[in-house]
């Protein structure tokens, strides 16, 4: 059994090490990412109006009469005193072609005071990286390394680093196996030098300092794996279930548990070229939310509207304008409507529902840190650097113990060789 499991954690590792190595300095970097794009693009996101804020959408339609081949697809409603807005926009279809019309940009920045349009860039591009992509470009290599749109898909990195995170998961189990000591066979009589079982396991928690770099490097990953162990298994899993929560995650726990489906995941997306028009604007869902919050008892304002065209879905996120990520990280209320009869599809609510349903909701928080809030950011950075360094430490445990066997062998070999001369 034990050389089964020695076989298994080398061969996993060495498969997923170079992709750990990757998402773990990323996730190192973006715990930070709002931080470090603002520190970064202040010319995007700081903005200098003085005065009363203009309606965000008016702004918004005036983004659309700038940029008549782009449709804005989330509106936030209120920015934090003296930063921009944020529009998100994608191309619209050309009635030519049928085709969508190419875009370079996908963010469009706007004084809301003034109105005045401070720039554009590509959330996610993965070239040319610049100074304003520089955060989406780490975000977006974290979890689907850039992989490009390939025969109609463009999923294949979610994928991948869903399947990666699947192995490291159960990986894990079997390297914290391998820390155990191994079972001595019964003897007739116990000694007073006899080890007790946590005596001979102990050893595997000690990092030996001085005793050379092969032993040092093997302590480093053996013991590093086991002090982090739990928090390991939770960014390893939470990665799994956000990559491949509509493939793998949500379906297995609507089997095993009762999760509530949110609207999004009882509707099967369109291609965006294909997508029917709304037949409610902005300011329609808006007058149908409002109210409906208020009956809820919702006192938060409503921060951002956005329409998921694929879905034919509106949501409308309540928050004030410093809270968007929601208490713990898990994310807004908010409510959805269908966008052609104005139907109110459900709601969501932070830290609600079924146990399931409160699951799913923690799996983001948990995996960013937000969940702790700053200090759970920190030891998310931190963690991140953990990960590259066990997957440098098992791939050069690996590549030790390999020159040794071939060191070894060839020296078997020469001395068989002089042996048959003689």
């Amino acid at each position: 059994m034990r050389r089964i499991a020695t076989l298994l954690h080398r061969w996993a590792g060495l498969t997923i090490a170079g992709f750990l190595f990757i998402s773990g300095i990323t996730g190192a970097v973006i715990s930070w990412d709002h931080e470090l794009d603002e520190l970064l693009n202040p010319h995007l996101t700081d903005a200098s109006g003085v005065g009363p804020a203009q309606p965000a959408l008016q702004l918004a339609r005036a983004v659309e009469a700038r940029h008549p081949q782009m449709q804005v697809l989330s509106v936030p409603l209120a920015a934090e005193p003296g930063h921009s807005l944020a529009f998100y926009v994608e191309p619209r279809v050309n009635p030519a072609t049928g085709a969508l019309y190419p875009a370079a940009y996908n963010q469009v920045f706007v004084d809301p005071v003034t109105g005045a349009e401070l720039g554009v860039r590509k959330w996610g591009a993965a070239w040319p990286i610049t100074r304003e992509t520089f955060v989406s470009f780490l975000y977006q290599l974290h979890y689907t390394l850039h992989i490009p749109q390939m025969w109609g898909i463009d999923r294949w990195g979610l994928w991948l680093m869903g399947g990666i995170a699947m192995i490291w998961t159960v990986d894990s189990f079997v390297g914290f196996y391998l820390t155990l000591p191994v079972r001595r066979r019964a003897v007739v009589a116990v000694g007073p030098q006899s080890k007790s079982w946590w005596q001979r396991w102990r050893p595997a928690w000690l990092i030996r300092f001085g005793a050379g770099g092969t032993k040092l490097n093997f302590d480093l990953h053996r013991a590093l794996s086991l002090w982090t162990w739990l928090l390991l298994i939770t960014i390893a899993f939470t990665a799994f279930s956000l990559n491949l929560y509509r493939e793998v995650f949500f379906p297995v726990m609507s089997l095993v548990s009762d999760v509530t489906p949110s609207p999004f995941d009882t509707r099967t997306p369109t291609a965006p070229e294909k997508s029917l028009a709304p037949a409610l604007a902005y300011a329609d869902v808006l007058a149908k939310a409002g109210p409906e919050a208020a009956r809820r008892g919702w006192r938060e304002p409503a921060g951002s509207v956005s329409y998921a065209r694929e879905y034919g879905i509106y949501s409308v996120a309540f928050f004030q304008p410093e809270d968007e990520h929601g208490a713990g990280g898990v994310g807004p209320r908010q409510l959805y409507y269908d966008s052609r009869s104005g139907a109110l599809l459900g709601e969501r609510q932070p830290w609600k529902g079924t146990a399931a349903d409160i699951f799913v909701q923690a799996q983001f928080p948990l995996h960013s840190g937000r969940i702790l809030g700053i200090p759970g950011r920190v030891l998310i950075s931190v963690m991140g650097l953990v990960v590259a360094a066990l997957s440098v430490t098992g791939v050069l445990v690996w590549w030790r113990k390999r020159s040794a066997r071939v060191t070894v062998a060839a020296r078997l070999t020469a001395q068989q060789a002089e042996a048959a001369r003689r």
